[in-house]
């Protein structure tokens, strides 16, 4: 399940785990996501024949755990050619969900919040999701200013697609855009931009 601390809006993940009560799993994973759903689900033969996995690898070239995952035997395997098609996949499966599903999300922090965005929209609860991150830490941040939403982040401050501004990636999640906000660093002091430094964790 994913925690907010009542201080800091950024989701604290924990790790896949089958819940025992689910009549069906529901697995949106993507890159390294392999990783964890191959760590909780590659022994857990009950559970997997009741489970929907849906993958996308972003490099193509390098399908290791595609091959992995597909021979695992899962109630339906669903391969992905990129994260806009397992999401309009997922949405698929959303709409003819029946109660007793479970969803669960693997792999960057941007693709898990892109997934439990698009679930809160079929009535899955935020909070309800079994998510554990894995992979790179980069962000999808908005801009406060000029509202463009720019993916793949990896440093702070970095300099706005959309308007050009410094802007200082702030530990504020919106679990509304699935962001990270992105402020004008220099609104104070024009000019004064501190050198840019990489995001962790």
């Amino acid at each position: 399940m994913i925690e907010i601390s009542q201080f800091d809006s950024r989701p604290a993940y924990g790790r896949l785990a089958p819940d025992p009560r689910a009549r069906t799993h529901l697995i949106a994973a993507e890159d390294e996501g392999a990783g964890a759903v191959l760590d909780t689900f590659a022994d857990a033969n009950g559970a997997r024949a009741r489970t929907i996995l849906l993958y996308a690898e972003a490099d193509r070239a390098g399908d290791r755990h595609s091959k992995q995952l597909a021979c695992l035997g899962w109630g339906a395997f669903l391969p992905a050619t990129s994260r806009g098609d397992l999401l309009s996949s997922l949405d698929g499966v959303l709409a003819t969900a029946t109660m007793g599903t479970r969803l669960y999300a693997a792999g960057s922090e941007s693709f898990i919040g892109e997934v439990i965005a698009r679930a809160a929209g079929f009535g899955v609860v935020p909070q309800s999701v079994i998510a554990e991150k894995r992979g790179s830490p980069a962000r999808r941040v908005q801009c406060v200013h000029c509202k463009h939403v720019a993916e793949a982040v990896t440093v702070s401050p970095y300099t706005c697609p959309g308007c050009g501004q410094s802007l200082m990636v702030r530990d504020h999640f919106s679990r509304r855009l699935s962001a990270f906000q992105g402020v004008r660093i220099d609104a104070e002091e024009p000019g004064e931009i501190p050198p840019v430094q990489e995001l962790s964790r």
